[in-house]
């Protein structure tokens, strides 16, 4: 990646899809060359959240809602310490940002960070044409990095692919912390860093939980070592066919009975220790408005995902496996993917969707009540 943080939203810019399709622009935040994998995300609110989400890391996001940038950036709303998309796609930003915590704008706070960006492109027409052809490769161009589209071409298709690729590492904590509990302590939670948002620890918090949050390298020693209540698994990016050491630490939770919970990365995490399979969706789902049905209440609940991964698991039976029996809890009403596991004997479940959910919708936050509930019932 080149970038310049000069000349950001005046500077001709181009977008290429591995596809040959390309869409012209305007730059908007850091000028130069960006790649990644091009998704779309159907949230209207949450950009800051969903910006600093480690789950997005090398991947390019498109934003189909047309205003982008309304309420600036703010200090208080990141779920990291740094943006992780690789690059970021909007239609109409905003000219002046209007919020009373607003502190900057969000070109400036992309600029800032090198983070190349393109505006001014009908992204209704590039989100159709992703749900047709599926996520793919993209590169962003702007300034100086334009040049004939066959070169540009060429390099997107030699950037990685998606499939295969173990990122989890490159965005957890290299050192272990405690988020410590709200109030009296009633739990401690071992929390592994695939990739983890700052608003889950505090959603744990809240619950009396204090959280250590250890690296994605932790070994299973290094869980015990908290002498944990409960162990959680979070979200992150990448294959998770190519995650093998959370497997074997999670089996290893898992032969212990200690109470376990895991939220996307983590549920697939889950899923691949049970044994099924795991591959990719044609587009993912990513956004703040997917209908999910809870098949333990049959309640359904509009759920906040981000996610191009998926359990190959039967929805219409239980399963025996290694850990006891298995069922599907939770699935997704717009294509039936699975989103929830839960193991009939012995405390573990995990959703393929966010609870902690910051930006909304706040349906799902009880999850975090099971996972005490879990917990409660272990120690009595």
């Amino acid at each position: 990646m080149t970038i310049s943080t000069r000349g950001a939203g005046k500077a001709p810019a181009v977008l290429v899809l591995e596809d040959g399709r390309s869409f012209r622009g305007r730059a908007y935040g850091a000028v130069g060359e960006t790649f990644g994998e091009a998704v779309f995300s159907t949230g209207m609110t949450g950009y800051q959240e969903t910006l600093t989400d480690p789950s997005y890391h090398r991947q390019v996001v498109v934003m189909t809602a047309p205003h982008v940038g309304n309420t600036g950036v703010n200090d208080e709303d990141p779920e990291s310490k740094r943006i992780w998309v690789s690059g970021y796609v909007v239609r109409d930003p905003a000219r002046v940002p209007s919020n009373w915590r607003s502190r900057r704008t969000l070109d400036e706070e992309l600029a800032s960070q090198g983070v190349v960006g393109i505006s001014g492109i009908d992204t209704r027409a590039l989100t159709r044409h992703l749900r047709e052809r599926g996520a793919m490769r993209v590169g962003i161009f702007s300034g100086n990095a334009i040049q004939d589209e066959g070169i540009l071409l060429a390099k997107v298709r030699q950037a990685p692919e998606m499939s295969g690729a173990d990122l989890a590492a490159e965005v957890a904590t290299k050192e272990a912390y405690v988020v410590p509990a709200v109030g009296t302590r009633k739990f401690t939670v071992a929390a592994i860093d695939l990739g983890i948002k700052g608003m889950t620890p505090h959603r744990m918090a809240e619950r009396g939980i204090e959280v250590h949050v250890l690296p994605a390298t932790a070994t299973l020693d290094d869980v015990y070592a908290v002498r944990p209540d409960g162990v959680f698994f979070s979200n992150g990016p990448g294959d998770p066919s190519t995650a093998d050491h959370p497997v074997s630490v999670m089996r290893g939770v898992l032969e212990r009975k200690t109470p376990l919970f895991g939220i996307c990365f983590g549920n697939q995490i889950l899923g691949r220790s049970l044994g099924f399979g795991t591959y990719k969706l044609k587009y993912g789902h990513r956004g703040i408005n997917q209908p999910v049905q809870d098949r333990t209440t049959g309640k359904v609940e509009v759920t906040a995902h981000n996610h191009g991964f998926a359990v190959d698991a039967p929805l219409d039976k239980v399963s025996d496996t290694e850990f006891g029996r298995a069922e599907v809890s939770h699935v997704c009403l717009n294509d039936q993917v699975v989103e929830g596991l839960q193991l009939l004997d012995q405390p573990a479940f995990s959703v393929q969707y966010h609870p902690e959910a910051a930006a909304g919708p706040h349906d799902a936050a009880y999850l975090f009540d099971r996972f005490v509930t879990l917990m409660e019932g272990q120690r009595a």
